[in-house]
């Protein structure tokens, strides 16, 4: 541009219709819709004379995250958040959302001061307000100070950069739309060439001027960078430039990690060793200067198009949602209700005597067929009585309960157990069956099966109990004598 091309400009500063691009949209009939936003007064020093306006849900997250979102020429923190539908994301996923204004008596466009030095030096002018605002929303709304987030929009999207070169300790990451790469215009004619006629930077020139606006050594925000191919307001080229400068912060390669297409549009990826997206890009083909909406992956709208609100079939509002990853909670369900007795509940209910009875069950399948037909019901209760007296051993066997109470087929399987010698003279080897069927029994055997294992213990139960065996066969006699039946 020529010094007197130069000079005919600053004569009509105020009439940039034909370099922004704006003008048509300032003489627009601005709705008035019921908006969310509310403004706040009284945030600080505002160096920058900006106004604020917030919106917190009712329902949001635990850990509140913040995302700041600046409007472009023209416009105004209502009409942006009308057209992007950032108010209802917020409402939806449950974060809190700062837009900061710009007024007339700062820019006749209405556009954030991106190309001022003393507006986008750390601590001075509107960057030094809108670092206020968000320092009164932590204040106020206990927002979580590691997920800060800020996005605009043309001018928003140049002070986008300009936040996050002179502030990048308050951000987690960033989301630019139609901008331009920072520290590239310090006045107004730096500002049209680089609109125009973006010039090719080498990566490192342009993340020196990054690294020199502030004193920061730490972990550089993420940053998700659009741009459409047919703006002929803001050159596609600074997308590029963009990506570039903030590959170099990252020290990433310039050639991209990962290509798709999202929603049909080419998307580039880089990420850290850690496999974190940290830049990506997204190129919207054919679509002029603006901010593209559409249906998200949810099958909702956000936003409603409008001047520079540009229905592409693609949300860009979701998509940088998701980037800054504010999405992943969805407001939860009321919790069930619970009362004490429900906590003495176990999670798993297995009966423990389970185990027992199955493994009492499965011992009639070892045993032999013939020995399981003789293992009557009758027989398994003639058992518990042996098993009771076999726990006094002190006592004299002086009951007759056996023969009176027992039935014959129970006579039949005690009578064949201690035969007619006592259990430590006869082995058990002689007659397995026997003892076989004793074992079957559910209860604990009698002393007199002990003998059948092979390995003896040291103190043997039959030797310790000789008293215990008797006549079967002279009880049963006598009994018989005495109801005269023989």
């Amino acid at each position: 541009m020529s010094l007197a091309e130069n000079v005919e400009y600053l004569r009509r500063l105020r009439e940039l219709n034909g370099i922004t691009g704006f003008g048509d949209f300032h003489r627009q009939a601005r709705p008035a819709p019921e908006c969310p936003l509310v403004e706040v007064e009284g945030f600080g020093g505002n160096p920058g004379r900006l106004k604020m306006f917030a919106y917190v849900p009712a329902q949001r997250q635990p850990l509140l995250p913040l995302v700041v979102v600046l409007h472009g020429c023209g416009q105004g923190a209502a009409e942006y958040d009308l057209g992007a539908g950032w108010s209802t994301l917020a409402k939806h996923f449950g974060f809190a959302l700062l837009m900061p204004e710009q007024q007339r008596i700062n820019n006749p466009q209405r556009c954030f001061n991106w190309f001022q030095s003393e507006d986008i030096t750390r601590d001075q002018g509107e960057v030094a307000s809108i670092r206020e605002m968000i320092a009164r929303m932590v204040a106020d709304c206990a927002i979580d100070s590691g997920r800060i987030f800020v996005t605009g929009l043309s001018a928003g999207g140049a002070m986008t950069m300009a936040m996050l070169s002179a502030h990048p300790e308050l951000f987690a990451a960033g989301a630019v739309i139609a901008g331009l790469p920072f520290g590239t215009a310090r006045n107004m004619r730096d500002a049209i060439l680089q609109m125009r006629m973006p010039p090719a930077r080498p990566a490192g020139e342009l993340g020196d001027l990054v690294r020199r606006a502030s004193n920061h050594r730490g972990k550089w925000p993420k940053l998700s960078v659009w741009h459409g191919t047919a703006d002929y307001t803001v050159h596609p080229d600074n997308a590029g430039e963009i990506v570039k400068q903030w590959l170099d912060l990252h020290h990433l390669p310039l050639a991209p990690m990962a290509a798709n297409d999202v929603n049909g549009y080419p998307h580039e990826q880089w990420w850290n060793a850690d496999g974190e997206t940290i830049v990506e890009s997204f190129t919207i083909t054919n679509m002029a200067h603006g901010t593209p909406i559409g249906v998200a992956a949810n099958d909702k709208r956000y936003g409603k198009a409008g001047p520079f609100l540009l229905e592409a079939g693609i949300s860009s509002s979701y998509l940088i949602a998701k980037f800054f990853g504010v999405t992943d909670w969805i407001r939860q369900p009321k919790p069930a209700v619970t009362s004490p007795s429900t906590r003495l509940i176990p999670e798993v209910s297995p009966i423990s005597a389970l185990p027992v009875v199955a493994k009492i069950l499965r011992r009639p399948a070892d045993a032999a067929e013939p020995l399981e037909a003789k293992a009557s019901p009758e027989a398994v209760k003639a058992a518990k009585p042996a098993r009771a007296k076999s726990n006094r051993a002190a006592r004299p066997p002086k009951r007759k309960v056996e023969a009176s109470t027992a039935a014959p087929g129970e006579i039949k399987a005690l009578s064949a157990t201690p035969a007619d010698a006592p259990a430590e003279v006869k082995p058990a080897v002689a007659k397995p069956p026997v003892a076989k069927a004793v074992d079957m029994t559910p209860a604990d055997p009698p002393p007199v099966i002990a003998v059948k294992a092979p390995p003896i213990p040291p103190t043997p139960p039959p030797q310790a109990k000789p008293r215990r065996v008797i006549d079967v066969a002279a009880v049963i006699d006598r009994a018989l004598k005495a109801a005269g039946l023989k």
